[in-house]
C-alpha cells in the first residue's frame, strides 16, 4: 500500500511540473508574440483606415501640386467645357477660376514659377481640394516657404500660407518637398485634414454713405486670407430710424490678400486697386447721385455670415454712424476702419481710398 502511494504521488508530481512548464512556455510565446506585433505596428503603422487615407491623400496631392503646370477646364452652358481647357490656369481671373475646375499645379520647367504661385490668391481652398482630388469632408493648408537664400533677408520668407488650420482638425497629415532654385531652396508644405474650420475671414475696411453729387454709394470689404474667399453665404444688413434692409450673396468670390468694391453705380465707381467691382444697383442696397439708401444721418451696416449647416447669421463686422456715435460725414468723406489687433475703430476719412485698404 506505501509503495502503491509513492507511486501515485510521483505521478502526480510528474504531471504537475509538466502543467507548469507548458504554461511556462505559453506565456513565454504571448510575449513574444506581443513583442512581434509591437514592432511591427511600429514599422508598418496603426492601420488606421482613416489615417491611411488621409497620409495617402496628402502624398498624392502633393505630387498633383508640384508635378507640373496644373490646368484649368471652365464652366459650360451644358457643365465643364473640356473643349476649352487650358495649361495656363494662372492666367484666369477669380471668378472664372470659382466657375470652373482648376488643378492647381506649380511648376514650369522643373522649377516652382512664381507667376502660379501668385496666381493662387485668386483659387479659393474648396476649389483647390477638388482640383487635387481630395474626399469630401477634407481640408487642406498649403505653405511655401524659403528656407535658404544667398540673400538673408529672404531666409524664412513665406510666398503663400493659407488654408485650415491644423489644430482645428480631428485628423491630419502632411507631406513637403524641396525644390533648389535661383541660389535658394524653397519648401512647398501640404496638409490634409479630416474636417476643420475653415479661414472664412473678411473685412468690413471702408463706407461712403454721402458720396459727392451724382457719385455712388459703395461698401469696400478686404480679404484677409491668402486663398480666395466664396461670397456665398455673406450678407449686408443696413438698419437706420426708417427700417431696414438686408442682400444675402449667392455668388461672387474675394482673391486673397485684395479689396472688393460694392457700388451703386460701377460705371461711376473709382476702383484705385480694388480686385473687382460689383455693381448692386440691381439690389436698390447702394444708391447713386440723388438716390440716397444708406441713411447719412443715422445708421448701422453690417456684414454677415451664414454657416451652411446653420438657418440665422452671425455678426462679423459692423460700422454705426450718427447718433452718440460721433462719427458724422460731410459730402465726400467715407468711414474708415482702423484696426490695432483684435480691436476695431473706426473714423471719418476726409480722402476716400476705395480698393487701398491695408
Amino acid at each position: 500500500m506505501r509503495s502503491s502511494g509513492l507511486c501515485r504521488l510521483k505521478r502526480d508530481d510528474s504531471a504537475l511540473t509538466a502543467v507548469i512548464e507548458f504554461l511556462s512556455a505559453f506565456a513565454l510565446f504571448l510575449m513574444i508574440l506581443t513583442a512581434f506585433l509591437s514592432l511591427a505596428q511600429l514599422q508598418m503603422g496603426s492601420n488606421d483606415p482613416n489615417v491611411d487615407r488621409i497620409d495617402r491623400a496628402a502624398v498624392q496631392g502633393l505630387d498633383r501640386l508640384t508635378s507640373d503646370g496644373g490646368w484649368f477646364v471652365p464652366m459650360g452652358s451644358d457643365g465643364l467645357d473640356f473643349t476649352n481647357s487650358t495649361p495656363d490656369w494662372h492666367l484666369v481671373d477669380a471668378v472664372a477660376l470659382d466657375n470652373g475646375r482648376v488643378q492647381t499645379g506649380l511648376v514650369n520647367n522643373g522649377e516652382l514659377d512664381s507667376l502660379r504661385i501668385e496666381a493662387l490668391h485668386n483659387v479659393s481652398e474648396e476649389n483647390m481640394a477638388l482640383g487635387l482630388g481630395l474626399d469630401s469632408g477634407y481640408s487642406l493648408h498649403l505653405s511655401i516657404k524659403i528656407i535658404q537664400s544667398n540673400n538673408s533677408s529672404r531666409v524664412g520668407l513665406e510666398l503663400f500660407s493659407g488654408g485650415t488650420e491644423r489644430s482645428s482638425a480631428s485628423a491630419s497629415s502632411s507631406a513637403n518637398r524641396q525644390f533648389s532654385q535661383d541660389g535658394e531652396i524653397l519648401r512647398v508644405i501640404l496638409e490634409v485634414h479630416k474636417g476643420g474650420k475653415k479661414n472664412n475671414d473678411l473685412y468690413l475696411s471702408e463706407v461712403m454713405i454721402r458720396p459727392m453729387s451724382f457719385g455712388p454709394e459703395w461698401i469696400e470689404i478686404y480679404n484677409p486670407n491668402d486663398f480666395a474667399l466664396s461670397l456665398r453665404g455673406w450678407s449686408f444688413n443696413h438698419t437706420s430710424p426708417d427700417g431696414a434692409n438686408n442682400l444675402l450673396f449667392r455668388e461672387g468670390v474675394v482673391s486673397g490678400k485684395s479689396t472688393v468694391i460694392f457700388t451703386g453705380d460701377s460705371t461711376s465707381q473709382s476702383a484705385e486697386n480694388a480686385s473687382q467691382i460689383i455693381d448692386l444697383s440691381q439690389d436698390s442696397f447702394l444708391g447713386v447721385g440723388s438716390i440716397n439708401l444708406l441713411a447719412d444721418g443715422r445708421g448701422v451696416l453690417t456684414l454677415r455670415y451664414t454657416q451652411i449647416d446653420e438657418a440665422r447669421p452671425y455678426d462679423v463686422m459692423k460700422v454705426e454712424w450718427g447718433g452718440d456715435t460721433g462719427l458724422f460725414t460731410s459730402l465726400g468723406q467715407s468711414l474708415e476702419a482702423n484696426f490695432n489687433g483684435s480691436q476695431v475703430t473706426w473714423s471719418v476719412q476726409s480722402t476716400p481710398s476705395p480698393g487701398d485698404a491695408f
